[in-house]
């Protein structure tokens, strides 16, 4: 059977349309294998055929599975030509993605065809991974803790956060890394109050928290972690803060098993900081699917929808981020297994782990 194949016919039926329109990267390289950058897939009951132009004609006749190619010099007008031969009534189209420009010209051109937008519908697709993508995510896992740990001699006073991320990119793209997984933050001092404080020419200081999120892709998947380090002696506040968090983090990751859902799981993170004190200074989620796409379901927040399923991959990371003093966030990647989880990635959180001994530049 074609992969995934069931999934696909319930959400076809339950949205009563003949076909659907991918448009993401990340769900055509999920259903058909293509790796490239550009391209579409439509999947009219069990027959999938990828669209691509001349550029990618040669990758998608090796790598692209369950599909057949077509190609097509001009995007739009390939793909109404292509939904035209179809002869379909009803079909289903990423919304969540296709530029709103592209659908009217499309729609414009096809007014015969009904086009159904699907949103939650797909975004659930990917949300329960196969073991061969639990593999991958190990393997960038790894890629990326071998590239942060070699990376780490370097973190002193003096050096600037945007030196220390280009290493740690460097180390890990060569170490297997296909690309970064986002932009890596390095955020220290105060500006580790920024909870995607993208690295900066900012000078890291004896004595200040730094933030360092970082991830890599492998075979396509992501990685995603989150390290606090303290570049020196910790203060009492520094601390307290860290341990604070760190056992938000500890009472989210006991919290998750199968059918539990993903709004107890935040607030087990939420009522730790909360009792503390520090409850209005965090303000983002505790976590979030990562596969093919760093962000993906299952949303491990206040409003987020659903419950814990065997085979979901996502983040626990709960922050807290004082304006003008700086801020903690730990961050570590989980598999919901039958009776609990597995945690993925292999860094220490513990503070006595994660103290730099300065060196003078």
């Amino acid at each position: 059977m074609l992969f995934h194949q069931q999934s696909l016919d319930a959400i076809m039926g339950r949205a009563k349309v003949e076909g659907i329109l991918f448009w993401s990267l990340e769900n055509i390289r999920y259903l058909c294998g293509f790796s490239g950058s550009d391209g579409v897939l439509i999947v009219v009951g069990q027959e999938r055929t990828f669209l691509s132009d001349s550029r990618y004609e040669e990758q998608a006749r090796a790598e692209v599975r369950d599909a057949s190619f077509r190609k097509y010099t001009r995007k739009v007008e390939g793909l109404v030509r292509f939904i035209k031969s179809l002869r379909v009534k009803r079909l289903g189209f990423e919304s969540a993605v296709l530029p709103y420009d592209v659908y009217s010209r499309i729609k414009e051109k096809l007014p015969r065809v009904s086009f159904v937008p699907l949103a939650e519908e797909i975004a659930g697709l990917r949300i329960r991974k196969e073991p061969g993508e639990v593999e991958n995510i190990r393997g960038a896992i790894r890629i990326a803790s071998e590239g942060f740990s070699n990376t780490l001699g370097l973190l002193k006073p003096g050096v600037r956060e945007r030196a220390f991320a280009e290493r740690l990119e460097c180390r890990m793209r060569g170490r297997g890394g296909e690309r970064i997984a986002f932009d890596t933050i390095v955020a220290s001092g105060t500006r580790a109050a920024l909870p995607h404080g993208v690295a900066s020419e900012k000078r890291i200081l004896k004595g200040e928290t730094v933030v360092v999120d970082f991830g890599v892709r492998y075979k396509g998947y992501c990685s995603d972690e989150t390290k606090t380090l303290v570049l020196g002696k910790p203060s009492i506040e520094q601390r307290k803060v860290y341990e604070v968090v760190r056992r938000a983090q500890e009472r989210a990751i006991g919290a998750i098993r199968p059918g539990v859902s993903v709004r107890q799981i935040d607030a087990a993170a939420r009522e730790v900081i909360a009792r503390a004190g520090y409850g209005k200074f965090f303000g983002h989620g505790t976590g979030h699917g990562v596969g093919l796409a760093v962000h993906e379901e299952p949303t491990v927040s206040p409003r987020g929808r659903g419950v814990a399923e065997e085979g979901m991959v996502f983040t626990v990371e709960p922050g807290i981020y004082i304006p003008a003093w700086g801020g903690v966030r730990l961050e570590d990647m989980v598999l919901v297994t039958a009776r609990g989880c597995e945690i993925l990635t292999v860094l220490s959180k513990d503070i006595k782990d994660n103290i730099c001994v300065p060196r003078e530049s």
